[in-house]
């Protein structure tokens, strides 16, 4: 299997997965192209030492391009240029365009830090990215005083953030004291094992969709999810 790799930061993940299929934990998992939505981050280095070829590396800005479709096209084209089968968002904070959605239709996934829960309330979706998932998940089971844990998650690609069906999650625990800087250190390594599992479970034609049988947020709780939300907006406007 044949992978993009979508980045916006400094690629943890993405060094991570290379990691893995280098040192032949994914045999059949190929990272041919990385791609930056803009120049400068710590993720181009990464990639280039890692070794993946200089022309393989490419910076596609969506602010370069008058329309999301033509963002997409050159998304598309580059990919189609390398044979790619299998893109993944690994820290990748654009709106996708549909028509690389629907040109990589069922193989098209996305990392995100917190708990997801299709079709429902959760920790996702506009403004839900980075140290702002942590913050609000924190607050809200502080607020609600119970389920002390939060979830790295891998999930399919829609045409809106974090609304895919979940192909693989992992629980991890929210310990007594933890700030949201604690919390992500001990979800990173969570969410580097959900990344690599899924592309396994893909390049194997294994996967496996969840739907939680519990919300997240009961009845009654919506106001203190949103309050939790832009709490944690406010702490971090950087994400």
């Amino acid at each position: 299997m044949r992978i993009a790799l979508l980045i916006s930061g400094g690629g943890t993940t993405m060094e991570a997965i290379i990691k893995a299929c280098q040192s032949g934990s994914l045999p059949d998992v190929f990272p041919v192209l990385v791609i930056a939505s803009k120049e400068n981050i710590g993720g181009i280095e990464k990639a280039r030492l890692l070794g993946i070829k200089d022309e393989d590396i490419i910076v596609i800005n969506p602010k370069d391009f008058n329309t999301r479709e033509s963002f997409g096209e050159k998304i598309i084209q580059e990919a189609k240029k390398r044979k790619v089968d299998f893109i993944g968002q690994y820290g990748w904070l654009v709106m996708t365009p549909k028509n690389v959605i629907d040109t990589f239709e069922g193989m098209i996934v996305n990392q995100h830090p917190g708990p997801l829960d299709t079709g429902r309330l959760d920790f996702g979706g506009v403004g839900m990215y980075g140290m702002r998932v942590h913050a609000a998940r924190l607050s809200f089971v502080n607020k609600v005083k119970r389920d002390y844990w939060t979830e790295a998650t891998a999930h399919r690609v829609t045409t809106k953030f974090d609304e895919g069906a979940i192909v693989k999650r992992k629980k991890v625990p929210i310990e007594s004291g933890d700030t949201p800087e604690i919390l992500q250190k001990r979800v990173l390594l969570a969410e580097y094992e959900v990344q690599i599992e899924a592309l396994r479970d893909f390049a194997n034609k294994k996967v496996v969709e969840y739907k939680r049988e519990n919300p997240l947020v009961l009845k009654g709780e919506e106001d203190l999810l949103e309050e939790s939300k832009l709490e944690a907006i406010k702490l971090y406007p950087n994400g």
